[in-house]
């Protein structure tokens, strides 16, 4: 018996003409670990809600054929029977957190089945440990940052060791090492316990070197069922915004096959003597010249400043120390990328520099609007329709005017992140925009639109400061890197600087190359490799 098997699906939303789901055949077997991609609105969050029963049981709509979950039919079991087989992470954790405290939130699943007080405070205890949160579980999940906040609600989705886990994009607000340690812990599930797992990412360069298959929607349509090296070489073909940063690397250099991860690419360079002997200064000067060329214009006095803030510290009403003596000045027309773990303060020092939140202590100095677009989107979105949120000229402006209509809740998680941010840019342009983990729910291709509307802004005077774990957009938008730890700016210094030697904290295209030459992004490694191939081929 499959874990998870749709037999001819297809499902319209209520009011909708065309379904969000086309003919849908496949299944997924007992501890087979599986990515689902695709461009946003392709149908990748239906078809999670359907494995969930909330599909059609909750949105209502029209469906037809069948979806079997652990031996359960969707048609006569509904969300909660098929929880107790299948664990789920939605894209929005904050709607799932019903308990209080985190260690309540992870508690309910286990006491719902009814186990002894001791084997609930084990289960609670092993996944605390297992998604390193153990330190959250007193504390209220109100005061837990986005990150963490989902950590607490993939907790709850497992706690009760599921035989299926279907997750969507779960580590869309994980700093580099929490996404990291998510995808190997569900590995090691998925080994261990045999757990099947159906894992809706955009970032595939997090988690396709682990998969055993890769499920490619197209249009509410299957187009794509294949290994993962099959299947980059599919998306280099057909659906390029699907090649991971290595794929987009090798094909500027000219290399095949692509690679589906790090060590793989790794490899295949060093066979090729393509890893050996190339010093970090061979190409530098090429690397990052948007780094070098804004790095000289922050030596310019403070009071030219976009937006600064001088001796800023938080605290919360316990006492607990968010941010401590923070200094900060962005110049007009500056891209800088804000980084660092969950929980750094991150998302607390954008709320204070926008007005949102008082400081303990400090000042913030404005040149003029400050615009900010939170980390959830649904927080701008009030009205019925999603015209009723904009004007036309904005939605068209934003690729949403065939959305006019709809519910701005029935919307993918791409397109209600670009309307809030169509809601935050409206009006006059703003002095600096701050945006908080932006690229959530985006394909490849709408952070490429939105890269191009904040360069716009820029080229026009605005600031942009964007907290993201998305190294890839840091490296690809921001001319400097700011690195917070502890509620302290621990980093300033040029993208490249930061993106370029570590791991952590590095782009793949960089992990891929060692740190060479400062590549942070697959433009500059392909540029890299084709002269170091050049020299090698030369008599």
């Amino acid at each position: 018996m499959s874990a998870l098997g749709f037999e001819r699906f297809s499902y319209t939303y209520p009011g909708k003409e065309r379904p969000a789901l086309r003919e849908i055949s496949v299944a997924i077997e007992a501890g087979e670990f599986v990515v689902c991609t695709g461009l946003s609105a392709s149908g990748k969050s239906t078809l999670l809600r359907a494995a969930s029963g909330l599909v059609p049981h909750f949105h209502g709509g029209a469906a037809s054929g069948r979806v079997v979950v652990g031996g359960l039919d969707t048609r006569d079991h509904g969300p909660g029977d098929l929880a107790r087989v299948a664990g789920t992470l939605l894209q929005d954790p904050e709607t799932q957190v019903v308990m209080q405290t985190v260690g309540a939130e992870l508690a309910f699943p286990l006491e719902n089945r009814g186990l002894s007080r001791a084997a609930v405070a084990r289960g609670v205890e092993e996944i605390a440990l297992t998604l390193s949160i153990a330190e959250l579980l007193e504390r209220p999940v109100e005061e837990l940052s986005g990150g963490e906040l989902q950590r607490v609600a993939l907790g709850a989705a497992l706690a009760a060791r599921p035989s299926l886990v279907l997750l969507d994009e779960p580590t869309s607000q994980l700093d580099p090492v929490a996404g990291d340690e998510l995808i190997w812990t569900l590995r090691r599930l998925n080994e261990e316990w045999g757990t099947a797992v159906l894992l809706i990412e955009h970032r595939l360069e997090r988690c396709l070197a682990h998969a055993d298959r890769v499920l490619v929607l197209s249009d509410g349509e299957l187009v794509c069922d294949a290994p993962p090296s099959e299947m980059l070489g599919w998306a280099a073909e057909h659906q390029p915004a699907l090649q991971t940063p290595a794929a987009r690397l090798f094909e500027r250099a000219g290399l095949r096959p692509p690679p589906s991860g790090v060590k793989e690419a790794r490899a295949t360079l060093q066979s090729h003597g393509l890893l050996d002997g190339v010093a970090p200064h061979d190409v530098g000067e090429q690397a990052s010249p948007r780094s070098r060329s804004r790095w000289s214009r922050r030596a310019q006095p403070a009071e030219q400043s976009a937006l600064s803030c001088r001796g800023l510290s938080f605290e919360l009403p316990d006492g607990r120390e968010v941010l401590n003596n923070v200094e900060l000045s962005l110049l007009p027309g500056e891209q800088t990328a804000l980084m660092g773990r969950n929980g750094a303060g991150k998302s607390t020092l954008l709320r204070i520099l926008a007005g949102l939140d008082d400081a303990t202590e400090g000042k913030v100095e404005s040149e003029g609007r400050v615009a900010l677009l939170l980390q959830n989107p649904g927080d701008y979105l009030i009205h019925e329709r999603v015209d009723g949120e904009v004007g036309a000229d904005v939605l068209a402006d934003f690729g949403l005017e065939d959305l006019a209509a709809s519910h701005p809740r029935d919307i993918s998680g791409g397109q209600r992140q670009r309307l809030a941010l169509g809601i935050v840019l409206s009006g006059e342009r703003p002095s600096a925009v701050l945006l908080d983990e932006p690229t959530r729910g985006m394909d490849r291709a709408a952070k490429g639109d939105l890269i191009s509307r904040l360069n716009a802004l820029s080229a026009a005077g605005t600031a942009v400061l964007v907290a993201t774990h998305d190294t890839e957009l840091a490296a690809a938008l921001a001319q400097r890197v700011l690195l917070l730890s502890g509620g302290r700016i621990v980093a300033d210094a040029p993208t490249a600087e930061v993106l370029s030697g570590g791991w952590h904290f590095a782009t793949e295209t960089a992990r891929v190359l060692g740190g060479q030459g400062q590549a942070c992004t697959p433009e500059e490694g392909g540029a890299l490799l084709r002269a170091r191939m050049t020299i090698e081929a030369a008599p």
